[in-house]
């Protein structure tokens, strides 16, 4: 039977910017990757979300990003080693406070929009992001681009990685993700992402925008929160791989 870990990154709600259902993603999902306030959601809508993450038995993981608000963390910062680890130490410590409030344990790390593609190809940011993880709590697992430089740092470090495919997303032949903005980056069609991790799971690999077949290895599969059929896309994927014998758990425990 193989087994497939599902997380999304949720707990980005705002009454100015409501952007996911986290109630419907949390009925499907395994790991939820909760914001930690600084690109996207409010403190009380994260504490709510931290909750529900709770009543549902889904894993829960730190989702970090930079100070970005206006552009949901998806555009890339100039900030300083000194800088960038207390952005990151702050942010943790602040999500490890509410999580504690309603009595859920955080068990990873997964770096949000900009910051998790600056550290899949800089090594320097990436060993600043995986020093602020091992100041928080060294026992966080970090989830990341599968073969990125962030995962090889913060492995070097003596941190616990697991590799993180996309769902919702189209590859380059170099197995990378191909950047948002540029046509068919993002996958909307269900039946679409159902395909692709079917076919990650079952051969290991993707079928890349170019049409090329990539090695992809995958702990876990994200499904963004955010994206307009988030809740259909995650249900039918679901649907598909468990017709296909796929079974549903946490990528950490």
């Amino acid at each position: 039977m193989l087994s497939l870990d599902l997380n999304s990154d949720l707990g980005e709600n705002s009454p100015e910017r409501p952007v996911a259902d986290d109630a419907a993603m949390l009925d499907l999902v395994t790991s939820a990757n909760v914001s930690c306030g600084q690109h996207a959601g409010t403190p009380l809508g994260i504490k709510d979300t931290l909750a529900a993450a709770a009543e549902r038995g889904v894993v829960v993981g730190a989702h970090p990003g930079y100070r970005d608000y206006a552009n949901f963390g998806r555009r890339e910062l100039q900030l300083s080693a000194r800088e960038l680890q207390a952005e990151v130490e702050y942010q943790l410590g602040a999500l490890l406070g509410l999580a504690a409030s309603v009595g859920v344990p955080v068990r990873y790390v997964k770096p949000h929009g900009a910051l998790y593609n600056t550290i899949a190809a800089d090594a320097t940011q990436a060993r600043v992001v995986a020093a602020a993880v091992r100041a928080v709590d060294p026992r966080l697992v970090v989830l990341g681009l599968a073969g990125s430089a962030g995962l090889r740092e913060c492995d070097r470090a003596g941190l616990t990685v697991a590799a993180e495919a996309f769902a919702d997303r189209a590859y380059t032949a170099a197995g990378t993700l191909v950047p948002r903005g540029t046509p068919g980056a993002v996958l909307s069609d269900p039946e679409r992402v159902a395909e692709q991790m079917l076919q990650l799971v079952t051969t290991g690999t993707v079928t890349a925008l170019d049409g090329s077949t990539v090695a992809v290895r995958a702990d876990s599969v994200c499904v963004h929160g955010d994206s307009p059929a988030a809740v259909q896309l995650t249900a039918t994927l679901r649907k598909r791989l468990a017709a296909a014998g796929v079974s549903f758990k946490p990528f950490v425990s």
